[in-house]
């Protein structure tokens, strides 16, 4: 008959006292998530016959809660590598035991970004939400913060003060880095294109006035043309692209803030401009990857998704245990990518 395992054996493995043992077991008093995991853990190593009460025990420790995101298109593949992330992440918190949701919205409309929020809000703790600055989705957060569900800007910032925080790249501070580079191609004259996906996302206003701030700065000889706003889709990013190729015959350099990348390239391409016009995008995809190969994206400036996740779990972890106030911003270094650093 096999011996069993007793307390002072787990105890002395965790090297924590018997009675910290009893309490974990007994859930009689209080005791640090981190004390009761290397009680747990001593326990599983030495085959505990009571495991499993012990394991329930530890769970309860923990609060459960709910993480909602609201992210765009989901036939993005940027945004459907930012799903993925998120659901690979968040198992991985210690703080709480959490869930996550995920919900795409397929449009701009601010009232289809208020009513997701507002429907979220119903089931969940905290929410991260991809969106344009409007008044309708201030509201929508505004309601979310009176319920106690605090609402985090992901990618492109908010300017409602009732939003917990902001998880992203310093657009304005990105933009600059994309006209300092495009300073380095261009000449006395040339023409420079920007495409905007929307001005109403206040990340791609700041990097639209950054890239200029710089061009102005750097090659003041240059010739930069209005932006043109594409609605952050590849295929009117198509149409926008070929529209500037037609207008500008002599267009030198091309930047683009926002998403759509493959439409831009396929204009590019069909106009027999691959190669001679600098361009300059955002955010990885096997589209821009494939661009850069060839030799059609000669810079891509990326938000690095896994650090993007992280640090937004962290700040939605700490809000829902209370361990945060006020408004924070979690800014995270952008990422210079070329062919040979793919």
């Amino acid at each position: 008959m096999n011996r069993r395992v007793t307390l002072q054996e787990i105890a002395a493995k965790a090297n924590v006292g018997v009675a910290t043992v009893d309490r974990v077991l007994n859930g009689r008093a209080p005791v640090r998530r981190s004390t009761a995991d290397r009680v747990l853990s001593a326990a599983r190593e030495l085959g505990y016959h009571a495991q499993g009460l012990m394991e329930r025990r530890v769970d309860q420790l923990v609060p459960h809660k709910r993480l909602g995101f609201i992210l765009q298109k989901k036939s993005k593949w940027f945004y459907q590598a930012l799903s993925e992330q998120i659901m690979r992440s968040v198992p991985d918190l210690t703080r709480i035991r959490a869930a996550a949701e995920v919900a795409f919205v397929e449009s701009l409309s601010p009232g289809d970004l208020a009513a997701a929020l507002r429907s979220m809000a119903d089931d969940v703790d905290a929410i991260a939400l991809v969106s344009i600055d409007h008044p309708a989705v201030h509201a929508a957060i505004g309601d979310c913060a009176s319920v106690n569900v605090p609402v985090f800007a992901l990618l492109s910032p908010l300017s409602t003060p009732a939003i917990a925080g902001y998880v992203g790249i310093d657009g304005r501070r990105a933009g600059r880095t994309a006209g300092w580079a495009m300073a380095k191609f261009v000449g006395h004259g040339d023409e420079v294109g920007i495409l905007v996906g929307s001005h109403r996302y206040l990340g791609h206003e700041a990097l639209e006035a950054g890239f200029r701030s710089a061009l102005r700065e750097y090659a003041p000889h240059a010739g930069l043309r209005d932006s043109l706003v594409y609605l952050d889709d590849a295929a009117v990013a198509y149409e926008a692209t070929s529209e500037i190729l037609r207008s500008v015959p002599g267009l030198k350099g091309l930047y683009h803030c926002g998403g759509g990348v493959s439409g831009v390239i396929r204009a590019l391409t069909e106009a027999g401009r691959a190669r001679d016009v600098f361009y300059i995008c955002h955010e990885r995809s096997p589209y821009a990857d494939e661009g850069l190969i060839e030799g059609t994206v000669d810079l891509l400036i990326a938000n690095p998704v896994s650090q993007v996740v992280s640090k937004t779990l962290d700040l939605m972890e700490q809000s829902v245990t209370g361990k945060l106030s006020g408004t924070v911003n979690g800014i995270i270094d952008f990422q210079l990518v070329t062919p040979e650093n793919l």
